[in-house]
């Protein structure tokens, strides 16, 4: 009887585990963006920007100026059909809204006003 209840237990463990439900959305990766300027309210100036976005739709965002890290925060992005939003909780950073697109020389992300966001890097 003890041998029936266990397998039981274990039945129901097992069969009630939710799966992790696998991202592989095409913007999951590194991407990258050479500035002249960038500023933000706070008078930060970068001349390289970089986007690391994971699985779970999350992300840490680096600031570089001559090769050094000047700035580093995480963020959240979304994405609603083609469109995909990149906000940056405790930050004065607005929300970035930006969709992809491929060119000939890769696959980059485009604001929604028409300049290049960052490109993805291989």
């Amino acid at each position: 009887m003890k041998y029936v209840f266990s397998c039981l237990i274990l039945l129901v463990l097992v069969t009630s585990c939710s799966k992790i439900e696998e991202n592989d959305d095409p913007i999951i990766g590194i991407w990258n963006h050479t500035v002249k300027t960038a500023t933000n309210t706070n008078k930060m100036v970068i001349d390289n920007e970089e986007w690391i976005f994971n699985d779970v739709y999350l992300g840490r965002f680096h600031g570089y100026k001559d090769g050094q890290v000047v700035y580093l925060t995480d963020f959240n992005w979304s994405v609603n059909g083609d469109v995909y939003i990149v906000s940056y909780p405790g930050t004065d950073f607005p929300d970035d809204i930006v969709k992809m697109q491929e060119t000939d020389e890769g696959i980059i992300l485009v604001r929604t006003e028409g300049k290049v966001f960052a490109e993805k890097q291989e």
